[in-house]
């Protein structure tokens, strides 16, 4: 790769809710390390980005997700340009996009329904079971703290849907609670590197008070490779190499993925994990 020309494109901060410093630390220290590779790595921001007229790169990674972004890096893969992570799994790991996916794939995945946000039925909430249901918005991920909310009632969860419907968001995810251990991890595809931890012990999540919801972690003991094997297999079916993601893990050592995101902080391992991520994507620029 020397001597070769990279673009690096960023996410903007209004996309990195509560880790504006933490993706911007793994996005430059990954710039370091492509850099030690021998990549001349060049950085523009999201909305430079979209003002360029001429793209003169064969070679792109980013984090960025703005919608507009992500259909110009699609257009730019379609003609051969390199995009790390894929432009289409950015797109694949909107909540909606994500949640087809991963069922249709048979990745375990809590129960859950894709509805329009004027959505006033009965029928999704007589199929769900157990108490409260999880309203995440559909068209894109959490920006806001309510884009991902637990409502105890119908009622509740219907009063978000109108809000969502007020706020112009298209569809929602309706989801089972389910009761167990939040698990948050970090992963790179085409690497050896896997890496877990309970959020909650770590003072890690981007909103606090769903340890209210969720509860002190229980440590239930489970498959430790599974669920780096399960994880993978996630990431592969949406089509992205560098990515995080949450899982609840139930007594008994079931586990169910419940998010997956494209290029995620890396934030307590980020040191770690900026060489694995460099070289995965030294590899897919290489092929």
């Amino acid at each position: 790769m020397n001597n070769k020309r990279i673009l690096a494109v960023p996410r903007n901060k209004k996309f990195s809710p509560n880790h504006i410093g933490n993706d911007d630390a793994i996005f430059s220290l990954t710039k370091l390390e492509l850099e030690k590779l021998g990549g001349q790595v060049d950085l523009v921001f999201e909305n430079e980005f979209l003002e360029m007229e001429d793209v003169p790169y064969d070679m792109i990674f980013t984090m960025a997700r703005q919608k507009e972004v992500v259909k110009k890096l699609q257009d730019l893969e379609q003609a051969g340009v390199k995009v790390v992570n894929s432009a289409f799994g950015i797109e694949n790991c909107f909540r909606t996009n994500m949640t087809n996916g991963l069922v249709d794939n048979a990745i375990p995945y809590p129960k859950s329904y894709v509805v329009s946000t004027d959505y006033v039925g009965e029928e999704v909430f007589d199929n769900l079971p157990g108490k409260g249901f999880w309203i995440k918005r559909g068209d894109f991920h959490a920006i806001h703290k309510e884009d991902v909310t637990f409502a105890y009632t119908r009622k509740e969860a219907k009063e978000i849907l109108k809000e969502y419907a007020l706020r112009e968001i298209p569809d929602a995810v309706i989801s089972e609670h389910l009761v167990g251990d939040l698990v948050k991890f970090y992963g790179v595809y085409g690497t050896d590197f896997f890496f877990w931890f309970y959020p909650y012990d770590n003072n890690h999540h981007k909103y606090s008070e769903y340890e209210t919801i969720n509860g002190k972690s229980l440590y239930y003991e489970f498959d430790e490779q599974k669920l780096q094997q399960i994880a993978g297999e996630s990431a592969r079916v949406l089509g992205i190499d560098i990515y995080g993601g949450d899982a609840i893990v139930g007594a008994g050592g079931t586990f169910h993925i419940i998010d997956l995101n494209d290029w995620p902080s890396f934030a307590p391992c980020r040191d770690e994990a900026a060489g694995f991520i460099a070289q995965r994507i030294f590899q897919k620029f290489s092929n």
